[in-house]
Parts: structure tokens; sequence; C-alpha cells
């Protein structure tokens, strides 16, 4: 169990990821989390509403379970399989966190920006639906989210993925560096 309950290295957890492709280019299929929202958004019902909604859902249904088991699979893992201790930081990381007032000693979630206190301050929510926004739009606008296109994108050897990936992470260096010390 204490292999469990350690984090993976890479070479483990890529190359379950790169068999998993494999398997879903042999069967054809594409994965990818955004696209849930249209096929759920299309089963209740949503092409009454809106013309990009009439599709045969039922034909990208499959990829609903990965949803389901991306929930469960974090619940499992962080209630079963962890010892809710977070890995060793870089002490200059710590001290970047400390100039944003933010604890690193509360593991995975930090106390300043996960708790009932924190979504009580209207800043709080500006901040998570604007952001919630941009996600939403860029990821429509993209043609899909960071997993789709960094993990079934470029194993598909897609240019447009390539692109998309490229702008995500110059857009997270970005958010960190320049946003997120202005925001907090």
């Amino acid at each position: 169990m204490d292999f469990i309950f350690q984090p993976w290295p890479w070479f483990i957890s890529g190359f379950l990821i790169a068999l998993l492709m494999f398997g879903l280019l042999l069967l054809g299929k594409r994965f990818g989390m955004s696209s849930n929202l249209r096929t759920f958004c299309s089963m209740c019902g949503g092409g009454k509403v809106n013309s990009f909604f009439n599709y045969n859902w039922k034909k990208e249904s499959w990829n609903l379970f990965v949803v389901i088991g991306a929930i469960l699979g974090g619940f499992i893992a962080s209630h079963y399989l962890s010892v809710n201790t977070m890995p060793d930081l870089s002490e200059s990381t710590k001290l970047a966190l400390q100039d944003l007032n933010i604890s690193s000693k509360n593991g995975y979630l930090p106390y300043e920006l996960f708790s009932m206190a924190a979504l009580s301050n209207a800043k709080t929510w500006a901040i998570l639906i604007v952001g919630g926004f941009f996600i939403g739009f860029g990821a429509r606008y993209a043609g899909g989210c960071t997993s789709g296109h960094a993990i079934s994108g470029l194993s598909n050897l897609q240019l447009p993925s390539l692109i998309a990936v490229v702008g995500f992470f110059i857009g997270g260096l970005f958010m960190v560096h320049v946003l997120f010390p202005f925001i907090f």
C-alpha cells in the first residue's frame, strides 16, 4: 500500500496515459473533458434552445464515464488512498506563498483560498465567476480543454492542439507570474 500512497513517478503515469490513448485510438474514440458539457446539455434537451446541441449525443455518451470516473477516483484517492500530506515544497515556493499570505501547511487546499471564510469574500466570488467564464469560453473557443488538447490532440499529432497547448502554457505563465500576484 505504501506504493499507492506515494506520488507515482512520471514514467508510470505517462505510460498508463499513453496506453489509454493508444486503446482509444484503436477504437476510434477521442478523449476530452469539455466535450462532456455539450453531451450533457444535449441529453437534457439543449437542442431546443440552441442548434449547437442538436447532434447524436448517444454516440459520445461513453465519454461521460470519464467524468464519473474522475469524480469517483478523486473521492476515493483523497479519502482512502492518501495520507493527506503535501509533498516537499522548495524553499522558494514556500517563500512565494508566504509573500501572497498563503500558508503551505494546510495540505493541497490552503485555508486562505478554500475555506468557508474565503467564500464569504466578494473578491473570491468575482474571481471564481470571471475565471469560470474565461475557462469555459476559452475551452469552447479553443475547441477543447487542456486535457483534450494536451493528451488527446497531441497524441493524435494535431497541429491545432500543439498551438493550443503552447497558448495554455503562455497563458498559465502569465497568470502565475503577472496576474496572480496582482490579484492576491
